[in-house]
């Protein structure tokens, strides 16, 4: 994470409160199953293989495929649009999330949870490089392990920090849950209005640093410049 700067992780925590946020309104509209946490959708998976439950069993696998197939498209753009390049990715995001704010508002909860997922799919993507993911977003065991990892380097000499940013990682996705669930008891599925314009917000920011990187014919997004 050092290698994208302040500016970068606090890009990449914002994005993960985000997906804890949809998750959880997620979460809640589909009763018990995610839009951006497929480990839990596995488990949900066989647990209903096991038990009989051809409909949850249905559920999860969809919305495991939906979310892939998010993924393909988000890696997709980022490599057509250079990996660098993220305001591109965020702007599909967007797209996606206002498309199911807008169907679910018109009634259609479920069928809108499928461009939720795939929104959460894209999102991986923001971070992409050389066709892998720099950062997950969606999912925290593998932040909370290389926080774990961190402090227990800065416990024997090594740098004190580093473990820092994956810990608001973790905290962003859980600050976002306790809000999206809020937002939804309160607000419905206008909840989703809001995540989409958190999305256009963000993107706009990110497009504006690119432009005037290109103005000036600098290379390196900002964020992931050092000391940013």
């Amino acid at each position: 994470m050092k290698q994208y700067g302040r500016k970068g992780v606090m890009l990449a925590a914002s994005l993960s409160a985000l997906a804890g946020y949809v998750d959880a309104v997620g979460f809640l509209t589909l009763g018990g199953f995610f839009v951006s946490f497929m480990s839990g959708n596995t488990t949900r998976l066989g647990v209903a293989i096991a038990g009989g439950g051809g409909a949850a069993a249905l559920t999860a696998l969809g919305l495991i495929v939906l979310f892939v197939v998010g993924v393909i498209v988000g890696a997709t753009v980022a490599r057509r649009a250079g990996e660098g390049r993220r305001a591109l990715v965020l702007a599909v995001e967007a797209a996606l999330l206002l498309m199911a704010a807008a169907v679910f508002t018109a009634g259609h909860r479920e069928a809108a949870m499928i461009a939720v997922t795939l929104a959460m799919g894209v999102e991986n993507a923001v971070f992409q490089r050389d066709g892998d993911v720099g950062v997950g977003l969606t999912y925290m065991t593998g932040a909370l392990v290389k926080a774990g990892q961190r402090i227990a380097t800065a416990l024997h000499g090594g740098p004190r920090w580093d473990w820092w940013p994956y810990l608001a990682l973790w905290a962003g996705l859980c600050a976002g849950g306790a809000l999206g669930a809020a937002a939804f008891v309160r607000f419905g599925g206008l909840a989703l209005w809001a995540a989409a314009g958190v999305v256009v917000c963000l993107m706009l920011a990110v497009w504006r640093v690119e432009m005037r990187e290109r103005r000036v014919g600098g290379h390196v997004p900002v964020s992931d410049r050092q000391g940013d």
